[in-house]
């Protein structure tokens, strides 16, 4: 018989070479479907850091919208209180209006007979009246009909110096009233 010699180192190369191809095909393919799902998943979270920088965006769009409109507001806030402040004003001139006239009426109603007033200034609630009197009975006599009078509290007299030029008796004086409304009645 003759020697039979098999060799079987082509076969095992062959063999080798085949799975070394194989591995190679296996790893290609590993790296292909991990780079695929890599790529998916960098895609995938790159459109939502897209869609979330964009909603961020229009929330600042949005917020910058409101707060001019905030600052609108609180203009327009300052603007109403402005004219709050100047219908208030108006409305307390024209609610003094009766009562400036009422008062001149009443000074003129209490003026007793024979007494001339030269002089009235209104400072806030108090009234500086000057005035001549044909004597200081008509001077006291003034003072009784102003504190009798409703629109009048406290008269005092300040200062009364005697003047020749309006009579033999006359004076200067000058008195000082504060003004008062008077409560209205009530029904009963």
């Amino acid at each position: 018989m003759a020697d039979i010699k098999i060799n079987l180192l082509p076969w095992r190369a062959d063999l080798r070479e085949q799975k070394k191809k194989e591995f190679l095909n296996v790893l290609v393919g590993v790296l292909l479907i991990a780079g695929l799902i890599v790529g998916g998943f960098d895609r995938f979270y790159n459109r939502e850091i897209d869609n979330q920088t964009g909603r961020n965006n229009f929330l600042t769009g949005e917020i910058k919208l409101l707060e001019t409109r905030i600052e609108e507001i609180k203009l327009l806030q300052q603007t109403r209180n402005e004219l709050l402040a100047r219908m208030e004003v108006i409305q307390n001139l024209q609610g003094n209006r009766p009562i400036i006239v009422r008062l001149f009426d009443e000074l003129a109603r209490q003026l007793a007979p024979r007494v001339f007033f030269t002089d009235l200034r209104l400072v806030g609630k108090e009234l500086s009246i000057r005035g001549v009197a044909e004597s200081n009975n008509r001077i006291s006599s003034q003072l009784r009909n102003l504190s009798e009078s409703t629109w009048f509290d406290k008269p005092n007299v300040t200062a009364i110096n005697a003047d020749s030029n309006y009579g033999p008796q006359s004076s200067q004086f000058a008195l000082s009233v504060v003004q008062s409304t008077p409560k209205k009645e009530e029904p009963n």
